[in-house]
């Protein structure tokens, strides 16, 4: 008996993170700041996978390799729940149920010449997305805010962030000079703080793809996913480098409704590549981008997710852990008030995210379907014509 229960807990675990990853892929919208809110409600609060600290030092980790961050919390959870059989089910449930939405959208452009109109959903979830992040930051932030020096380097971070200042510095200086903190105290070197924080990414280097073929393509997506940090602009600067600039494989237009299909779709806004390998090369130049582009996110995750617990062992890289995440949080805080000038446009807005926020709070409804109901109430507010 003890052997069957043994030999069923690792499906188990594999089950339990496939529904939980497919739910949330198909219900996260608002971006990486929202998926992670999302997520540190799922895997944090409701399921107990992950303590707040464990889940910080995922998402500080991903903040410092490239390509999507909230995908790769995802692929890091998977892997801490499950090992490499987790880290595979995780990602790629995550990742599917957007890369079917934006294959059958971009079915849509290329037989119908139109896109599904979906602003009175996004009205609606973009609402009631924004309490579910600021619970998420009050939640982080207390775990990643130890000591009054963490609470000055977090101020510090909001302060760059706002200003402009490349994420990516942002969260490796934050790491950096907590490191220096940290060994100044301890009257002992820093240097090996750069572990953690080494992985930089490589130049932009525009490929040739005419003629157009699935080898070709695979290789630009994974190029591409390979070397982007931040935010979905920087990804768009990529694909224009790519798809427009000396291919013309896509125009202005083109592009830029494949950059919209991303943001209105639930998931990591990178499932853009879905929508351009459908459009420049059918079904399988759909499949076959998707793969490219989010491919080397899963190779980076198994090649660091054995480390983390090892660094948080060390007192150096554990300084640097503590002074992403609490960066992390500051970066995730810039993004959120963002967000928030976005979604609350109006009256209507307001009252959404005020009454998402008691339902949040005093009610403890799941984030699914809360987001349900912001989506119902954006479509109601475009039937009625308010």
């Amino acid at each position: 008996m003890r052997e069957v229960t043994d030999q069923a807990l690792p499906r188990r675990q594999l089950a339990d993170l496939a529904l939980v990853f497919l739910k949330l892929g198909t219900i996260a919208f608002g971006g990486p700041a929202a998926h992670i809110a999302l997520m540190q409600r799922e895997f944090v609060d409701r399921h107990g996978w992950l303590s707040k600290e464990e889940f910080l030092d995922l998402v500080g980790a991903a903040s410092l390799i490239p390509g999507p961050s909230s995908t790769e919390v995802a692929i890091y959870t998977g892997y801490r729940r499950a090992g490499f059989a987790g880290l595979i089910v995780a990602g790629c449930c995550f990742i599917l149920p957007a890369a079917v939405m934006v294959a059958a959208l971009a079915w849509a452009y290329v037989h119908v010449g139109t896109l599904p109109q979906a602003s009175a959903v996004l009205y609606g979830v973009k609402a009631v997305v924004i309490p579910i992040v600021a619970q998420a930051l009050v939640s982080l932030g207390r775990a990643a805010v130890k000591t009054r020096a963490l609470l000055a380097l977090g101020l510090m971070a909001v302060l760059a962030n706002a200003l402009g200042v490349n994420p990516l510095v942002v969260l490796a200086g934050a790491g950096l000079l907590n490191a220096l903190r940290a060994s100044a105290r301890r009257s002992a070197p820093a240097s090996s703080a750069v572990l953690l924080v080494g992985t930089g990414g490589v130049a932009a280097t525009s490929a040739a793809v005419v003629p157009v073929s699935l080898t070709k393509l695979f290789l630009v997506f994974a190029k591409i996913g390979a070397v982007v940090f931040g935010s979905g602009y920087v990804l768009l600067a990529f694909l224009r480098a790519d798809f427009v600039g000396g291919t013309h494989l896509l125009s202005e237009a083109q592009l830029l409704d494949a950059v919209a299909v991303g943001q209105v779709t639930p998931g990591p806004v990178f499932t853009t590549a879905t929508f351009i390998g459908y459009v420049v090369a059918g079904p399988l130049g759909a499949a076959v981008a998707t793969v490219g582009i989010f491919l080397p996110s899963f190779v980076l995750v198994a090649a660091s997710g054995p480390l983390i617990p090892r660094l948080r062992r060390s007192p150096v890289a554990a300084s640097v852990l503590d002074g992403v995440n609490v960066a992390a949080v500051a970066v995730i805080l810039v993004v959120g008030v963002q967000l928030a000038e976005t979604a609350l446009v109006d009256v209507t807005a307001i009252l959404l995210a005020a009454l998402g926020f008691v339902a949040l709070v005093r009610l403890r409804l799941n984030s699914a379907w809360l987001v349900a109901a912001g989506a119902l109430a954006g479509l109601m507010r475009a039937w009625l014509g308010s």
